[in-house]
Order: C-alpha cells, then sequence, then structure tokens
C-alpha cells in the first residue's frame, strides 16, 4: 500500500470555491433554488454543494454531493444544477459532477438547515 493513495496532509478534502469572481453569489443563489424532493430545504444549506469552481472564461464547474447514494434522485440533481446555473447572464457552461469523497454528512449543514429540521 503507497502513501500516494492518501491526500497530502493538509490538502482539503473539498476544493475551494471561486468566491471572489463577480458570478459567484448569483450562481449560489440558483444553487438555492434547488431542493432534496424529501428535505425541505435547499441543497445549498443542506451543504450538498462542495465546490463551484469559476474559471476567467465564466465556464463554471460544481462539485456536489447527496445525502446518500442511493437518493432516488440522484441520476437527475446533477441536471436541476446545470439547468438553475446556466441561464444566469454571463455564465458560458455548466458542467456538474457528482461527488462520493467526502461522505456527506450532518454536519456540513448551515445552521439555517439545521433549524429548519430542528436538529437546533
Amino acid at each position: 500500500m503507497t502513501e500516494q493513495s492518501q491526500p497530502l496532509e493538509g490538502t482539503p478534502l473539498i476544493a475551494p470555491s471561486s468566491t471572489d469572481h463577480p458570478l459567484y453569489d448569483q450562481i449560489v443563489e440558483a444553487c438555492r433554488t434547488v431542493y432534496d424532493p424529501e428535505i425541505p430545504v435547499n441543497i445549498y444549506e443542506l451543504g450538498l454543494i462542495y465546490t463551484i469552481d469559476i474559471s476567467e472564461a465564466n465556464e463554471v464547474d460544481i462539485k456536489m454531493s447527496l445525502t446518500a447514494p442511493g437518493c432516488p434522485v440522484a441520476g437527475e440533481m446533477p441536471g436541476w444544477v446545470a439547468d438553475a446555473v446556466e441561464p444566469l447572464p454571463g455564465v458560458k457552461q455548466v458542467n456538474v459532477e457528482l461527488v462520493w469523497e467526502p461522505p456527506w454528512g450532518m454536519d456540513m449543514m448551515s445552521d439555517e438547515a439545521r433549524l429548519e429540521l430542528g436538529f437546533m
């Protein structure tokens, strides 16, 4: 077993988002319009959107997860996110990738989501 399969120490499990890009806030708002059909909280507040990476050419790469791999809408939700983000003015292209590492956990939810779901 080699050490290379492990991430370098200090490497974040979730890549940072392009928070300083002018389109970032609009993309977050678009993600907030998408809901997991089984949970009355949007996927952004649930912590399912891991990374929003925006290139200089305004190409948007989104890495997201689901609350569980067996989620009944697993095949559809990335399309819902792309459909929400693509129409934004200035967005050239959207690619949404489903990832399972790190696994989603309730600690990834915002305080708003925890409050809404009765965890606070």
